[in-house]
């Protein structure tokens, strides 16, 4: 698996309905899986993003529905970014 790093941030909606927001983080990880997603860890932050996530996914096309169909919901936008492992960056190293 593939680790990724979404970056969120509240809009309009989520703002209004902020006092929901752990709630509906729970709801984003029990549905991870149906996405070959697994969530490792969801904070809250202070600054420029109010949420941040780590997640592993399949693959590109399986971390792009997952974050789509949590964005979708309208309460935050996501920008994701691959991350690498060690291991991951070892192997890129490699190929200089």
């Amino acid at each position: 698996m593939s680790t990724y790093i979404g970056f969120a941030k509240f809009t309009d909606q989520g703002l209004r309905t902020v006092k929901d927001t752990t709630r509906r983080a729970n709801q984003v990880r029990e549905s991870a899986g149906k996405y070959g997603v697994r969530v490792r860890e969801l904070l809250w932050v202070q600054g420029e993003t109010d949420i941040v996530m780590l997640f592993e996914a399949d693959d590109e096309v399986a971390a792009s529905a997952f974050t789509l169909a949590v964005a979708s919901a309208g309460n935050v936008r996501i920008q994701t970014q691959r991350a690498f492992t060690r291991e991951e960056m070892d192997a890129v190293l490699q190929k200089l």
